[in-house]
């Protein structure tokens, strides 16, 4: 395994890739409440000029209440071929109906879809293609947004059959908007980590990428559309601030088990410090209950201790100052930087989250012990606490 391969020239075929002998790709949909999206999603698949006999549809609705479910059922009666489709009862996040997908998934490749999200007609096509003539373990393509949706920009600047983890914008898209060769997958067991309601897709995508032998980039023009709903009810959105700490807890566990200290882990967390940890005190923190502001600033403490040297000073002014502020535990100004910060506009919430946490189920899910039995960190900081 080569942690950060250079760019080179592209070869030919693997021979693991040959076609004919099963799907190209699959598609893997995990569904949530998504109507009218989802009708979109869908209809683009069907529109994919691959074929039908080269792809596979996986539909994994994890209890929809909204119609979402009839309209899964309608599309699979249409086209009995095409989609596999499964029902389970609510997991609160998507990383337990992308494992089921991956269960089910036949194609070489494995590619996940958003079900607010819709892909270009010839994005399949293309992808399979160069990811076998490049021999691609895992493949970006050049996302677009819809509804104010923030996608990476860096990594897209150009199509290239080799990238680098660091160095060419991968850190920054981190999502599982992906093409993965699903023997990769398969060989070392990646999975998501379903205790994860939000950013579940973090570690997996950074397993996949560390131990790829190449990741491509197809970037000549934009073949996934990412979709933020008018309701900014998308699971990233809705998770409230000591639920998103619990997971940015999870993804700097997952960088340092995957990454040696050094520039490369280091790349990633200023990521994360930029992203996840910020992001916590955003309009909603002073909403919050007391309780939870003050273990919401103790957790974030705990992780700008344990990995923020040579990374906070590195943030912008205004990042730098939150994340200061939440270390010292000052809420009274954490708040009133909040309150000054225009940018720092709330979406529009329905609810806490898809997992529906109240407020004493969030500082019980908050307080509650992290679970045992990750392996050490070997050279790293030591587990948090």
């Amino acid at each position: 395994m080569t942690p950060d391969p250079g760019p080179g020239p592209a070869p030919g075929p693997h021979p693991e890739t040959a076609p004919g002998t099963c799907p190209d790709v699959s598609v893997v949909v995990p569904v949530y409440n998504t109507m009218p999206y989802l009708t979109r999603c869908l209809s683009s698949l069907l529109e994919q000029t691959i074929g039908q006999r080269r792809m596979e549809v996986v539909v994994v609705d994890d209890g929809s209440t909204d119609g979402s479910a009839e309209e899964i059922e309608r599309f699979a009666a249409l086209h009995p071929g095409l989609f596999t489709t499964l029902r389970q009862p609510n997991s609160g996040g998507p990383a337990a109906p992308c494992n089921r997908g991956l269960e089910l998934a036949g194609g070489r490749y494995v590619f996940f879809l958003g079900a607010d999200d819709h892909l270009s007609p010839e994005a399949l096509e293309r992808m399979v293609t160069m990811a076998d003539t490049c021999r691609s373990d895992v493949l970006l393509c050049k996302m677009v947004p819809i509804g104010e949706r923030t996608v990476p920009t860096g990594v897209f600047s150009r199509s290239a059959p080799a990238i680098r983890l660091v160095g060419d914008g991968l850190p920054w898209a981190l999502s599982n908007t992906k093409l993965f060769r699903r023997s990769l997958i398969e060989e070392h067991g990646i999975r998501y980590d379903e205790t994860m309601p939000a950013f579940s897709d973090q570690p997996f995508v950074l397993e996949a990428c560390v131990r790829a032998a190449r990741i491509s980039v197809l970037a000549d023009k934009p073949h996934y559309f990412a979709v933020r709903r008018a309701d900014s009810s998308n699971i990233t959105y809705q998770a409230p601030p000591p639920v998103r700490l619990r997971c940015a807890e999870r993804l700097f566990e997952a960088t340092c088990r995957f990454l040696a200290p050094g520039p490369l882990r280091d790349a990633f967390h200023k990521r994360h410090f930029h992203v996840e940890l910020f992001q916590l005190f955003g309009a909603d923190f002073p909403t919050l209950p007391e309780e939870a502001q003050l273990a919401v600033c103790t957790g974030a403490a705990r992780l700008i201790s344990t990995h923020g040297d040579g990374i906070l000073e590195r943030l912008d002014p205004r990042r730098r100052r939150t994340l200061e502020l939440a270390w010292r535990g000052d809420v009274a100004a954490l708040c009133a930087e909040i309150a000054a910060d225009a940018e720092r506009t709330p979406p529009p919430l329905t609810g806490v989250g898809r997992s529906a946490l109240g407020r004493s189920a969030l500082m019980r899910w908050l307080m509650s012990p992290v679970p045992a039995g990750r392996p050490p960190r070997g050279g790293g900081p030591q587990p948090i606490s």
